[in-house]
């Protein structure tokens, strides 16, 4: 179990510049992205840094979205800063490029693949020491403060993938719910369901003592461990929050307690699956996001594990059906009378009124693919091993494309 460091509070961004001051830091990389530059969080930890006097450097260039291409931007601005500290302010996308941009520019001769996952990339072990990195959400939703993975897509494939290993975790996550408070409803929705998407999938995914090989040393066991019994405390208390908050966080911009509470779970939610890992959801919500045509979703970038989360859940319920029915139980769901054999369909009814209750995309169709997108979908599926090997149930080409066709329609 690798253990995050998190401070909590309203106003705790003011000590960062302490923080820094502490870590005896030098040269600092502020790393964010043009919105956030603007916006009181920045301004926030900027405010911090010149009262301490600490020197720095600020790349605001981060795309919503990483590619290939912007972590290598960011990476060559790290190594051309020589930076010794890093603070990133933003969403996953903005914490992600500056754990990159941190290991590449710690490791200057390694090429781009040395640590992306394999099969795409070597996935090699990370040896060398890294620089300090404080990071500092604005969304409540991918937890990325706390884990050690860098997702982006891949261009050449279209597909996402990442580097995945415990040595690029951020060394500090300054969790401030002042900052919450300025997301739209929409945003608040769709950083929302990734903290139940994250949540379900690590308490779901397959046990960490039915994962095979061993690996012959510590160093190559993967940052992901499939569901074990600290992760699941983690997750299990995540999913309570969220079926408790985020309906009032998303209706009620004033609502202070379910927005810092929401903040608060998507930190629970990292702890959990930044250990016990996600599975065939996302594993095939990748390609989708690799692939994606026309839609653009208002605001936010939706976390497109959603729309096959109904019928992945149908399909995986067949092992450990307990777990999913303990989660349809958490989200809403009266178990009294429920058998045992239903679990999956359960789950995927409660998680279907949960998600149409919050206007989310009526599944794929509504994202602008067909049924003949459906072999790309899966060849897109099929290099994301990291992932797909946690699903409790192992999966078939045709496992997949009859799930990527159930799930086209979700209401």
């Amino acid at each position: 179990m690798a253990i995050s460091n998190i401070r909590y509070g309203e106003g705790v961004t003011k000590e960062i510049g302490m923080d820094l001051q502490n870590l005896g830091a030098r040269r600092v990389c502020l790393m964010t992205d043009k919105n956030l530059s603007q916006l009181p969080p920045v301004n926030a930890v900027l405010n911090s840094l010149a009262k301490y006097g600490i020197n720095f450097q600020m790349y605001d260039n981060v795309r919503v979205e990483p590619t290939d291409q912007s972590f290598l931007d960011a990476i060559k601005f790290a190594k051309k800063g020589e930076f010794d500290a890093y603070v990133a302010v933003g969403g996953g996308s903005v914490i992600d490029t500056c754990k990159a941009a941190n290991l590449y520019a710690s490791s200057p001769t390694s090429d781009f693949l040395d640590y992306v996952n394999a099969p795409i990339g070597k996935g090699k072990p990370v040896t060398v020491p890294l620089k300090p990195l404080i990071a500092v959400p604005t969304t409540a939703g991918t937890g990325s403060e706390t884990t050690g993975v860098a997702i982006f897509d891949f261009k050449q494939l279209k597909v996402k993938t990442g580097i995945a290993s415990r040595a690029i975790k951020p060394t500090l996550g300054i969790i401030d719910p002042l900052h919450t408070l300025s997301m739209p409803e929409r945003i608040v929705a769709n950083s929302g369901f990734d903290v139940l998407c994250h949540a379900l999938e690590s308490y779901t995914a397959l046990p960490y003592n039915m994962r095979s090989p061993c690996p012959s040393n510590p160093i190559n066991r993967p940052a992901y461990q499939g569901s074990n019994p600290i992760s699941d405390v983690w997750a299990l208390h995540a999913l309570r929050i969220v079926a408790k908050y985020l309906k009032r966080a998303i209706r009620n911009p004033e609502d202070r307690e379910a927005r810092a509470n929401m903040h608060l779970a998507s930190a629970f939610a990292g702890i959990g699956f930044g250990n016990a890992g996600v599975h065939l959801c996302h594993g095939m919500s990748y390609p989708i996001s690799g692939l994606v045509k026309t839609y653009k979703p208002k605001d936010y970038n939706v976390d497109h594990s959603l729309v096959v989360k109904l019928a992945v859940f149908t399909f995986t319920a067949q092992i450990h059906p307990e777990r999913h029915l303990e989660a349809a139980e958490i989200l809403g769901a009266d178990i009294r009378t429920a058998r045992i054999k239903d679990a999956g369909f359960i789950l995927a009814d409660t998680l279907r009124k949960f998600l149409f209750d919050l206007n989310v995309d009526d599944g794929l169709a509504a994202i602008g693919y067909s049924k003949a997108d459906i072999p790309a979908l899966v060849k897109g599926t099929l290099p994301q091993e990291r992932v797909t090997k946690l699903s409790p149930r192992p999966q078939t080409e045709e496992d997949l494309s009859a799930l990527f066709e159930a799930s086209m329609k979700l209401y």
